[in-house]
C-alpha cells in the first residue's frame, strides 16, 4: 500500500522536474535565438493584494522593424521594482513578440527554478522510500 504513495509521490516529483527542465530549454533557446534590446517603464498595472496594492511593471520596447510593443511584467512586488523611465534589458523572440523576458536570474529562471524546489520534496521522499525498500 505504502509503496503505491511513494511512488506516486516520485512520479509527481518526475513530471514537475522534467517541466522545470522543458521550462530551462525554453529560456535557454531564447538566449540563444531571441533579439536583447532595452524596454522602458512607462507604467505600472496596480492590483489589490492581502497587503495592499502590488505593482507590476508595464515596458515598452522597439522590435526590429520599430514597432512599439508593450507588454506586462508577470511579476508583482510592493514596493515597485522599477522606477517609471528606468531602462530594463530584456530579450525577447522575433517571431512571437509576446515572448519576452527581463534579462536577469528571476526573469529569465523563475519557471524553472520554482517547478524544481517544489519537485525536490516529492523526489526526495518518494526517491528515499522505494531506495529503503530495495534495500
Amino acid at each position: 500500500m505504502w509503496i503505491v504513495f511513494y511512488s506516486f509521490l516520485f512520479i509527481i516529483g518526475g513530471g514537475l522536474t522534467y517541466a522545470a527542465f522543458s521550462e530551462f530549454q525554453k529560456t535557454k533557446n531564447l538566449l540563444q535565438s531571441g533579439v536583447k534590446t532595452t524596454a522602458t517603464v512607462i507604467q505600472y498595472s496596480i492590483s489589490q493584494g492581502q497587503n495592499g496594492s502590488m505593482y507590476k511593471p508595464v515596458f515598452e520596447f522597439k522590435d526590429r522593424s520599430l514597432q512599439t510593443i508593450t507588454f506586462e511584467s508577470g511579476i508583482a512586488s510592493k514596493p515597485p521594482a522599477y522606477e517609471i523611465g528606468e531602462k530594463v534589458a530584456i530579450i525577447y523572440n522575433p517571431r512571437k513578440t509576446d515572448s519576452v523576458k527581463t534579462i536577469s536570474f528571476w526573469g529569465l529562471y523563475r519557471g524553472s527554478v520554482i517547478l524544481f524546489m517544489i519537485a525536490a520534496p516529492f523526489l526526495i521522499i518518494g526517491g528515499s522510500y522505494l531506495l529503503y525498500q530495495l534495500y
